[in-house]
Formats: structure tokens, sequence, C-alpha cells
């Protein structure tokens, strides 16, 4: 069989060998708490704004649209995750049913994915714990606060960040989590306190005109904007759940544990954004909110709360870390099923016999995550990580849809409703959002995925355990 075409049997995925098998040490709650942590961070806080400034009060819809895009590729995600409940998320559903040329392209793009996002969650830490660093009058030069082309050298505190969350996740899986979980509370109870504050102020004006800008995505002085330009944004915010999938051989019944993980995380974080989105447009001009970088403080500051205002910023400190977390899990278990494969260098997959976990893996991932952010600038590609994340949800659908066809008599412990409805859904709202990014974003992601085919083809099809069996 040619090395592109090579498929994995789907008893062989579900297979542990006890030098690389993960512990199952997690239960629902923590993978719920895993998927609200990397979806509750950063987007609430500030894409609010962002989408916006795209859509005006139309950043309403912007919202529902990537959301109903990310349910149903949840909904696939949890029918693909109970069946074949292995670490390795997209990648290992693409090496079962498109071959595994596919699936070191789908992984290749989780790997740029999950990469940009903590670098670029970790760079934004890295500011707020700055701002700390100055205001408390530590002697820190500013050459060591921030990268080389933002006036900086290397920014140590995302360094610092990205290391410690390394670290953390490689003393345990289910230690890691537990101190996300907490986190995670703390920074809802943050939302509730917003949304508590922000509805009396509600002022229906604040969304006339709706969509100022259309419903599609035009170009607007050289940049796209639009409903739908906001909705392929926002997607940034929703997406997360995704890393739950990644969890699967650590879930100790994936039956059910996934089922609620996955779905359970997406549901409240929709509910959860668009209670947020409303107080925020209902309490602001929109124009107010797209020009200011914390626009949910902006509100409660013109609301005259200060005190609440710092507060939520506080709590966005605290919310990073957990995306972070959540992102580099994701990434690490990503790495370590592909080295398990062969087409990374297998010695990576070795798992510690105390902790459980692939600490080699989880630290040479931390390692790069904590370059990346140090010296790398990444306002232009952090958009990218949209487009990487489209191509797994494409992938995810596609390998359900053709499983129904290949294996219709394999126990599925979920099942999507309406396939052949939501599976179709999923992708054709994908393939739009992805052409509703900005033309540099797509130029980007195919340049990644060119750099991939030549490492599969120079080294990982060779190195393939399928290859040499």
């Amino acid at each position: 069989m040619a090395s592109w075409n090579r498929r994995k049997h789907l008893d062989s995925v579900t297979t542990r060998h006890a030098h690389s098998a993960l512990k199952p040490t997690l239960g629902w709650h923590h993978l719920i708490g895993l998927g609200v942590g990397g979806i509750v961070g950063t987007g609430i806080y500030t894409l609010t704004g962002v989408g916006a400034g795209l859509a005006g009060p139309g950043v309403m819809l912007s919202f529902v649209i990537a959301g109903l895009v990310c349910a149903c590729a949840a909904l696939a995600y949890t029918e693909m995750a109970t069946m074949i409940p292995m670490a390795g998320s997209a990648y290992t559903y693409s090496y079962v049913a498109l071959g595994e040329m596919l699936a070191w392209i789908v992984g290749w793009t989780l790997i740029l994915e999950y990469t940009v996002v903590c670098s670029v969650v970790a760079v934004g830490w890295a500011g707020y714990a700055a701002g700390v660093i100055k205001s408390a009058g530590w002697p820190v030069p500013q050459a060591l606060l921030a990268g080389p082309l933002d006036g900086g050298i290397v920014n140590v505190p995302a360094i610092v960040i990205a290391l410690a969350v390394a670290a953390l996740l490689a003393l345990g899986s289910r230690e890691s989590v537990t101190v996300n979980l907490i986190l995670v509370v703390v920074k809802l109870v943050a939302l509730g306190v917003f949304v508590t504050l922000a509805l009396p102020a509600f002022d229906a004006n604040n969304f006339t005109p709706f969509a100022p800008y259309g419903y599609g995505a035009t170009e607007v002085d050289g940049a796209k904007h639009g409903v739908m330009a906001a909705a392929a944004i926002i997607f940034f915010a929703f997406y997360g759940f995704d890393a739950v999938s990644t969890a699967a051989e650590e879930a100790r019944n994936p039956g059910r544990d996934l089922k609620i993980g996955i779905v359970g995380s997406m549901v409240m974080c929709a509910l959860i954004y668009m209670v947020v989105a409303a107080a925020a447009l209902g309490g602001s001009n929109y124009r107010d909110l797209a020009a200011s970088s914390e626009p949910l403080a902006l509100v409660l500051r013109n609301l005259n709360h200060p005190l609440a205002a710092t507060l939520i910023g506080a709590a966005a400190v605290i919310a990073l870390p957990t995306v972070i977390m959540a992102f580099m899990y994701g990434q690490s278990r990503i790495f370590f099923v592909m080295a398990r494969d062969g087409l990374l260098p297998q010695r990576l997959s070795a798992v510690h016999p105390r902790f459980g976990t692939p600490v080699l893996m989880t630290m040479v991932t931390g390692f790069i995550v904590a370059a990346i952010a140090g010296f790398v600038p990444l306002k232009n590609i952090a958009e990218v990580a949209n487009a990487g994340t489209l191509i797994a949800f494409i992938a995810v659908a596609v390998c359900m849809l053709v499983m129904r066809v290949k294996a219709p008599n394999q126990q599925r412990l979920f099942k999507t409703p309406l396939p052949w409805i939501v599976g179709p859904a999923g992708i054709i709202g994908c393939v739009y959002l992805f052409n509703s990014l900005p033309l540099v974003t797509m130029q980007l992601c195919l340049g990644w995925n060119v750099v991939g085919l030549l490492v599969y083809w120079a080294y990982a099809q060779h190195q393939s355990v399928l290859g040499q069996a």
C-alpha cells in the first residue's frame, strides 16, 4: 500500500502499549474544566471589542454563526472521540479514516494551531505581568519584558509562564487540570459579576444600526468587515473543546466523560459568550468597545464601577494561563501520538513511570512555545491558528461521515444526530469561514502545510511504524 494511503485499523488504535500508555485519571468535571479553560480566555475579554469593530452590534449574530459551526464540529468530535478513545484527536481519527498522509497534514496543522495559540497567549499574559512589575517598581529592565521587535531583547515573563505551565503538565494530568478547574471557577465568577452589573444599564438603542458593515465579508479600508468576517475571527473564541478530545486516552470513563466534556463545555461557553456580549453591547456603544483593548473593563468604568473593572482585569490575568494549559496539553498529546506512530522520533513518546505523562515531550513542547513567545513577533500570525483549527474541524466531520460508511456497525457510545446534515453543515460552515479569513492568513497556512509535506516525504513516511510493519 502506498505510504500516503496507509491506515490504522480501529482495533490497533485502541491497543495500549505499556511503555507509552497514558494513565486514565480524568473525570468529566476535569474535562469540562479543560474545555472551558481553553474556550473562556482571551476571546471573552478582548474579542467582543474586536468583533464589534468588524460587525457592529451584528457581532451578536457572528457569535451565533461561529457557535453553530463549532457545535456541528463538536458533535462530530464527540462521536469520533467515544468511538476511538485514544490520544491524538483529529490526527488519530484521520489516520483511521483518511490515511497516513492526510493524518500527517492534520497533525502538522494542529501543531501550528496549538503552538501559535500558546505563544500568543503567553505574550498577552506577559503584557499584564510587565504592567504589574512596573507598577510595583521592581528594577527589571524593559529589554527583558518584550521581544526584539517590541522594543526589548527577550520577553522573560512569556518564557517563564510557558515553562511553568509545561512543568505543571509534566507533573501529572490530574494535578494540572485540577488547578485549571479552580482557575476556571474564578474567572466564571468574575464574568458573573460583570453581567450582574452591566445588564441593568442595558440600552436597546446601542443595537442600532445592527449591521453597519453588512452581513457578508467585504473589504473596507483593506480589511474584511461584516458579520461573517467577524465570525471568522470570533471563531478563535470558541475553539478549545477540541483539546478535550486529546484527553480521550486519559479519561476514566471515555464513553460518559468525553460526551459530557466536549458537548458540555461547548454549550456552557456558547451561553456565556451570548450573555456577556449582550451585556457589553447593551451597556456601551460598539465603537467604544472596538477602540478598547479591555472592552469589559471599559463598560464597567463607564457605568461607574471602577473597582469591578479592576477585578475584571485581574480575572483576565488569571484566565490566560488556563488557555495556555489547555492548548499546551493538546499540543503535547498530538506530538506524543505522532511520535508513538513513528512520524516523529519515537523516544519522545515514553511515559514517565511515576507521573504517567509524556514528560520529555511535554517539556519539549514547553521549550518550543517559550522560545517563540520570547523572541518571535506574533501579531501578524495569530489568525493562522483559526485557519489550522478550521482545517482540523473539516477533517473530523469528514472522518465521522467516512466511518459511518466504512464501519456502520461499529459501537458508537455517542451518535451525532442527523449526521448527514450536521456533518456537511459543519464542513460547509468551516469552508466559508476559512474563505472569510484575511488572504495573508490563508497564504501562511498554505506555506506551513507545504513545509509539512516536505518533512513527511523526506522523513516521516520512512519512519512510520505502519511502514515498518
